[in-house]
């Protein structure tokens, strides 16, 4: 859904006239679809379409009237979190605030957007409270650039961290052959069995490179919560302050070397941790490839007309009501609008839709998109983030960054998870030190540092957002923008399917489709006197009338509207009659009707044409079937749907296009306020139903779907009450959006499933003692990469176009 509701709390506001005066600046500005200021509680409540405009850009709006306006939700970067536990923790402990309204936390995206009252705390409150947790928090920049490059950073800072603890475990990893019999042949440098030099290996990869997890372990317990830090910590100590202890009390012994160590147990363990974070986040960075891309596709300079001349400079200066030559095959820096030129525009990177859409004057063009052929000069409506491009990035980010209902089962999990991992490792050490192994404390520990390691819950915690953001990056490259993740989820279970008609199945506007002119009349001067007649209308079949006759340079002497009925015109000095049988019967005009008789049978609209008293022809005009919709319905279908049509036209016409398309179950003249009541009749049958439409009249109906889904060439009602926004008002992009929720659930599935499943699996195998801990590690590091790359699947999924 593009279409937004924000509440803004405004200060300096001293009378009503000032609220009058804030309230009509919103209404003017595109994109807001409504907007009311309440003088007495300080605050404006806006409709908007963020295809258009966002939150930004209404407060920009009233600073520049003169007033301040308090921000109430902030969106944070987030750094520190290793697992499920940790963003659990954060959300929590933001949600438990007063002042706080809503706070999500995501792992995938390492982000936070949080509700909150300003007058009871600041956003630096909230920073503050997450720092209070054990993490750094920083203000999400509007420049997505910058974020990746946060990303990269980290990336390189892991990876250098990683490169570092494995020089230093080598060594100790080398010594680990010492134990292995097969291998026992292996030759092993006799200063590495120093028990000070594996000391003095293992201390800076288990201090410097594992500080982190120790910092981590501290803030968790000391909130009374635990996570993944916890369990490294707890495991990797434990092996690592256990071989102090032997070094120490066994200094007779060292020189033979015959004292058991574990300090590659621990310094290993770190090392193939620090490995699995390297390759989490790398892949987590392909997760957000499809927003990469399109902000990459907006160009960085611009030609404009300045003075006289035009002139190269960069985008970010490009100014509202500038004008710009957009030059073949360069892509175009802003929307704006076409003042002269025509040519064809690749928009493929904002619907999905291959084929280019010719533009001439009048006509809308996007930023990001490409011109053609043909040089465009245009005027610039939006810039920067208010343009089309820009929105949809921040569209997608919201639903990558929302939670689907299914998170909520990670979320259970996760919160009693370590607790439970870290009993079990108790009791691990107990069977082993008192029943299966009796006083052996080096057989204990290792079992129970292989529970402890095995069991983080890494994958866990990014099982659902990482889906999420691959499956809704990619529904957006389709065409099909989702505006929470929980719509993308509801999408999977519908199995009824509520298609409006007109602008939906149908084009939305009247076309003729046959101009029938009796023997004796000249067919193009008929056609001429019938444009120059409606030109004179604004109905919506005079307008297709109109554009039938495209090029017309008569004009009509008098004209007359007869409502209900047709007009009455004199064009050229003749009279000319074009209307309903009424009005010709009205007129003593004789005509066979037996050709609109079969017409109307096929849902259209006829009109007869009089000339000067006598018969001279029909127009039929119908308004037209999408190329795609016939085929949409077919996929539908096969996707298990039951397809239904809903419209306020005749029974007739409803019927003709119903079976055109291929749909049996037909509610026809229906009136605006009865589309929601049927929607609602067919849920309380049972059903699960998604509506598609476009129109004013249809909003009360998507909001009452289970599943509503708005056409972007509908209105901006339409797509505030829809929760899917269809790019290209295709239905064919409705059959996208359903495969791709279907797509993204069951991958969802399978990454939770394999999540447990490690846990499941390898929690006993560890416990029984089957597992050695290094092992361990690299299971767990595995556990968390294949989670992400079985998401980064749905990038590369290819539907039906």
């Amino acid at each position: 859904m593009a279409e937004k509701k924000t509440d803004i709390a405004i200060t300096g506001m001293t009378c009503a006239a000032c609220a009058n005066r804030i309230e009509k600046g919103l209404q003017r500005m595109d994109g807001v679809s409504t907007a009311t200021v309440n003088f007495a509680t300080e605050k404006a409540s806006v409709s908007f379409n963020q295809l258009e405009i966002n939150v930004s850009s209404l407060q920009d709006k009233i600073r520049t009237l003169g007033y301040d306006v308090m921000q109430d939700k902030v969106d944070l970067n987030i750094t520190g979190m290793t697992c499920a536990a940790c963003s659990t923790r954060i959300e929590k402990g933001l949600n438990r605030m007063e002042g706080v309204q809503d706070a999500t936390v995501n792992l995938a995206l390492e982000s936070s957007s949080i509700s909150f009252d300003p007058t009871v705390l600041s956003s630096d409150d909230l920073i503050g409270k997450i720092q209070s947790l054990g993490y750094h928090a920083e203000y999400k920049n509007e420049q997505q650039a910058e974020k990746v490059d946060h990303r990269k950073v980290e990336i390189k800072k892991k990876t250098r961290l990683f490169l570092i603890s494995g020089l230093l475990s080598l060594p100790l990893l080398w010594t680990m052959v010492a134990h292995f019999s097969f291998i026992s042949w292996m030759y092993v440098p006799e200063f590495l069995m120093n028990p000070f030099v594996q000391w003095a290996l293992a201390t800076p990869v288990q201090f410097w490179i594992g500080w982190s997890f120790y910092k981590g372990a501290y803030f968790a317990l000391r909130n009374k919560s635990a996570n993944m830090d916890v369990l490294v910590a707890l495991g990797t100590s434990a092996a690592y302050f256990y071989s102090v202890y032997l070094v120490l009390t066994n200094l007779e012994h060292i020189a033979s070397h015959s004292v058991g160590l574990y300090f590659e147990t621990s310094a290993v363990l770190i090392t193939l941790i620090i490995l699995g974070k390297v390759f989490e986040a790398r892949a987590k960075g392909r997760s957000s490839d499809a927003i990469k891309k399109l902000m990459k596709l907006q160009p960085k300079m611009a030609f404009v007309e300045r003075d006289g001349m035009t002139q190269e400079i960069p985008v970010d200066n490009v100014r509202i009501g500038d004008l710009l030559m957009i030059k073949p095959g360069s892509s175009i820096p802003v929307d704006a609008e076409v003042l002269s030129g025509n040519s064809a525009v690749d928009e493929s990177m904002l619907t999905g839709e291959s084929l280019p859409v010719d533009k001439s004057i009048g006509d809308v063009v996007y930023a990001a998109t490409v011109n053609a052929n043909g040089t465009l000069r245009v005027k610039a409506r939006n810039i920067g983030k208010d343009t089309v491009l820009s929105n949809i990035i921040r569209v997608v980010e919201e639903a990558q960054g929302s939670k689907a209902p299914i998170q909520r089962l990670a979320d259970q999990i996760s919160a009693i998870f370590v607790p439970i991992v870290v009993g079990i490792a108790a009791l691990t050490f107990i069977a082993w030190y008192f029943i299966f192994s009796p006083g052996d404390f080096a057989n204990a520990l290792e079992s129970t540092i292989a529970v402890l390691v095995i069991a983080c819950p890494c994958a866990l915690g990014l099982a659902t957002p990482t889906s999420i953001m691959a499956g809704s990056g990619r529904a957006a490259e389709l065409g099909v923008l989702f505006k929470t993740a929980e719509s993308m989820e509801n999408t999977k279970h519908i199995d009824t399917i509520v298609l409006d008609k007109t602008g939906t199945i149908t084009n939305g506007r009247p076309e003729v489709t046959e101009f029938m002119v009796v023997d004796g009349f000249e067919r193009e001067r008929i056609i001429s006197l019938a444009a120059a007649a409606e030109s004179q209308s604004e109905h919506p079949v005079a307008t297709a009338v109109t554009a039938y006759g495209e090029g017309v340079k008569m004009t009509a002497e008098s004209f007359e509207a007869i409502p209900g009925h047709g007009i009455r015109a004199v064009v050229d000095g003749e009279n000319l009659l074009i209307g309903t049988r009424k009005l010709l019967n009205d007129s003593k005009v004789t005509f066979n009707d037996t050709e609109a008789s079969e017409l109307e049978s096929q849902g259209k609209t006829v009109m007869f044409i009089a000339l000067e008293g006598k018969y001279a022809g029909l127009i039929a005009v119908a308004d037209t079937v999408k190329d795609s919709s016939a085929k949409a319905i077919v996929e539908m279908k096969k996707l298990g749907l039951n397809v239904v049509m809903l419209t306020g036209d005749q029974e007739r016409t409803a019927r003709a296009i119903a079976q055109q398309v291929g749909i049996d179950e037909v509610f026809a003249g229906v009136l605006p306020a009865e589309k929601a009541n049927i929607v609602a009749k067919l849920k309380a049958d049972g059903r699960r139903v998604a509506m598609a439409g476009d129109g004013l009249n249809d909003a009360p109906a998507l909001a009452t779907a289970d599943v509503g889904m708005a056409m972007s060439t509908g209105t901006a009602v339409a797509m505030e009450a829809a929760d899917i926004t269809l790019m290209q008002g295709d239905l064919m992009r409705a059959v996208d959006a359903i495969q791709m929720s279907r797509l993204t659930v069951r991958n969802i599935k399978q990454n939770l499933f394999w999540a447990l499943a490690y846990n499941a699996i390898g929690i006993p195998i560890a416990a029984a003692g089957f597992l050695a801990p290094w092992l361990a590690g690299a299971a767990m590091a595995f556990s968390s990469v294949s989670v992400v790359l079985n998401a980064l699947r749905l990038q590369r999924v290819k539907l039906l176009k």
